[in-house]
């Protein structure tokens, strides 16, 4: 014969109450509740957090790079050179500093790919972190256009007056080396942000008139595309992309090959990475 009390359902050994069994706990019920939100948002399937993250802080950017010149041009007097290459640095910086830890804040195509290259940032995550970027980059100009009612060319990245097409390739491609070196120098936080802001207002006051200072093929997207000249748009495109991959090669000449927890965390920020190597630094 079997013994029944091992039959006994569950229910049983709950302590009872008049209105039946006794509640779980409230703490208990909201610990539980935060813990599991907290694995959601850790869920690597939650990869929308990381693009909307991208579309948006990319949006900021275009707003400020491609905004100044335009306002600049609406009202004259208003807003000088010196303005206009520090503000998209210092935009960058809080951006950084608010984002950064959700998706690294690349807002940058050639930032994107070279830190994959490096073997710090998943292949599969570039496409979306693109065309996030190129989203908002666009979304950025088109709402400029519309605010400040002027075309979004005077806010593009054209060669200058007396630079020609293959001089601004190679001025990208220069400042984009050392953009991606500052972006992928391990550095986390306002680290990070500050060198990464530092840099960018530095190479705009110097070469801004000669390429625009863009370094990023997003950013001349925008308001190129809405204002209607693409004509030396692949100047933007080569530019930045070979001296990002030039970066990568140097980066690996200083520090070796990428993969380690340090430089995967500042490529991809602190949800959920993907650390390829993460006993190494």
């Amino acid at each position: 014969m079997t013994d029944d009390s091992s039959a006994a359902p569950a229910s049983a050994n709950r302590s009872a109450t008049p209105s039946g069994f006794a509640p779980v706990p409230y703490v208990e019920a909201l610990e539980a509740d935060v813990q599991n939100r907290i694995r959601d948002f850790q869920d690597p399937r939650q990869e929308w957090r990381r693009v909307i993250s991208e579309l948006v802080g990319t949006f900021f950017l275009v707003t400020v790079a491609a905004g100044a010149p335009m306002v600049g041009a609406k009202y004259p007097g208003t807003v000088g050179l010196a303005m206009a290459v520090v503000a998209p640095g210092l935009m960058v910086m809080a951006v950084i500093m608010f984002m950064g830890k959700v998706s690294g804040a690349h807002l940058n195509p050639g930032v994107s790919m070279a830190f994959a290259l490096r073997g710090d940032f998943p292949w599969g995550r570039v496409p979306f972190y693109i065309v996030a970027q190129l989203l908002g980059a666009c979304l950025a100009a088109l709402m400029l256009t519309q605010l400040v009612g002027v075309s979004a060319t005077i806010g593009g990245s054209y060669p200058g007056a007396e630079t020609s097409p293959f001089a601004a390739m190679f001025t990208e491609a220069l400042l984009t080396f050392g953009l991606v070196s500052a972006s992928g120098a391990q550095s986390l936080g306002i680290i990070a942000a500050t060198a990464v802001a530092a840099y960018i207002s530095l190479a705009g006051l110097w070469a801004a008139p000669l390429s625009g200072a863009s370094m990023n093929p997003a950013r001349t997207l925008g308001p190129n595309l809405v204002g209607g000249d693409m004509s030396t748009y692949w100047v933007y495109v080569v530019g930045p992309l070979v001296g990002a991959a030039l970066a990568v090669g140097f980066a690996y000449v200083l520090r070796g090959p990428g993969g380690g927890r340090s430089g995967s965390l500042a490529a991809q920020g602190a949800l959920h990475p993907d650390i390829a190597n993460p006993d190494k630094l």
